[in-house]
């Protein structure tokens, strides 16, 4: 399938109606089980009892440790393996360049267990390019004002490792070398040297962590008017959407997206985060699987991607907590839409006043290879306390430490105590909810 004609497929898939869309989406979801079942041991052996009528709560979910414990039978290609992929990524060369020409990989973490390795295919990735080009903008005069001043994107967000932000970034600069449009900025830079970079670069669009931006937006030296802010990554609440929007002077909106699924879901201009059912199946459900009726909050998401062929996401467990709505929007699309529980982790604040932006630390900690789970606690301004499940838990803090002092070295804050909590990862006591960098209440 070219480029082109998924970009066609895609257009029209934003017009079909609620039940062309359904077939579509059927269609699409039995084409993905017949290839998963013929070409991945792993799902030939999971579906192997499901019957030849089958319907989408028929297929077993499957969660990201499952996948990733059995990561070359998940794959449809049989000469592709995680001892191959990690021997690829690492080299830094690597990022933003397709494995045997085909696949482009890339590494994140959640919430729980170890981090995924996802691969794209040209599929995927036609796929992704073309729901930016139809379901970016929320509105069409952002887009217009975007493309008269050269579709210059800046993303503040990590420009180091195998993420999807950096990854795709640097695949698109590849192919294009001659077209400087696209820039990463690090979001672990020195504020000044971000401030610099995007000060230079002047973008149209500006796009990073809701808690990035909302911290750089307190610098007076930042002076750049992009005619329109996407955030993502993280919860965008309405206080950061209106200093935002303040700060720039535009309209400020978000998507709803994750590595394994693409672009989930996108906003329209009565902020309403739209599902792409064209290209991917959403499933509110509760604790046991079963499904959560509209306008109910889930406790997850099963979500199954319908491009991806080399690694299929069938029924693949998400621990957002969402509220799926099937009330129709103002805005004319046919699609579902929904709310998200998004990350809440907390900005810190040190002495002197530096204030901290917790996808930053988050970064810093996720890219340790020994730390499967962690959880950074603030109890005073000078104090930090780190929790942790790995491997080889003292060598792993060791580390965390040396690069946390670093970082904090380059903010000007120097006299830290960090120190090592030997409990795991703690889940709030009153709500229940899990935060990655949070202050000690």
């Amino acid at each position: 399938m070219s480029l082109l004609h998924t970009m066609v497929q895609t257009a029209r898939g934003g017009r079909l109606s609620g039940e062309r869309l359904a077939g579509l989406q059927e269609r699409r979801l039995r084409a993905l089980v017949d290839f998963a079942r013929e070409n991945s041991p792993f799902y030939r052996e999971r579906f192997a009892g499901i019957p030849a009528a089958y319907r989408l709560a028929d297929l077993p979910p499957v969660s990201k440790p499952k996948l990733m414990a059995r990561f070359d039978d998940v794959l449809t290609d049989r000469g592709v393996t995680m001892a191959r992929v990690d021997a690829f990524t690492a080299d830094p060369d690597h990022i933003g360049r397709m494995l045997d020409g085909k696949y482009l990989v890339f590494r994140t973490s959640g919430s729980t267990g170890n981090p995924a390795v996802v691969l794209y295919d040209k599929k995927m990735i036609d796929v992704s390019s073309a729901v930016a080009a139809f379901r970016t903008f929320a509105r069409r005069e952002d887009y217009k004002a975007f493309m008269r001043h050269g579709k210059k994107t800046a993303g503040v967000f990590a420009n180091y490792g195998f993420y999807l932000a950096c990854g795709m970034s640097r695949y698109l600069q590849l192919k294009m070398p001659g077209r400087q449009t696209k820039i990463t900025v690090d979001v672990n830079a020195p504020e000044e040297q971000i401030i610099r970079e995007l000060n230079a670069f002047q973008p149209a669009m500006l796009s990073g962590y809701p808690s990035n931006l909302a911290l750089l937006a307190d610098f007076d030296a930042l002076r750049i008017h992009p005619d329109v802010v996407i955030t993502g990554g993280e919860l965008l609440t309405d206080a950061v959407r209106k200093k935002l929007a303040d700060r720039f002077g535009c309209y400020v909106q978000t998507h709803y997206s994750c590595t394994e699924g693409g672009e989930i879901a996108c906003e329209c201009a009565n902020g309403h985060l739209h599902l792409n059912e064209d290209w991917v199946i959403v499933e509110p459900v509760d604790r046991d699987n079963r499904p959560v009726a509209p306008g109910v909050l889930s406790d997850k998401v099963l979500i199954t991607n319908l491009a991806n062929r080399i690694q299929p996401f069938i029924r693949y467990e998400l621990t957002d907590r969402v509220i799926v709505h099937e009330e129709p929007c103002g805005c004319g699309r046919h699609t579902r839409w929904l709310e998200i529980e998004g990350r809440t982790d907390d900005t810190l604040t040190f002495a002197g006043g530096v204030k901290v932006a917790p996808m930053s630390l988050y970064k810093i900690l996720e890219e340790i290879p020994s730390i499967r789970r962690f959880q950074l606690v603030q109890s005073a301004p000078d104090r930090l306390s780190l929790r942790l499940v790995g491997d080889r838990p003292e060598e792993a803090f060791a580390e965390a430490e040396r690069r946390l002092r670093a970082f904090f070295a380059e903010k000007g804050v120097r006299d830290l105590v960090i120190t090592h909590d030997g409990r795991p990862p703690q889940a709030h006591p009153v709500s229940g909810k899990f935060k990655h960098i949070c202050r000690e209440e």
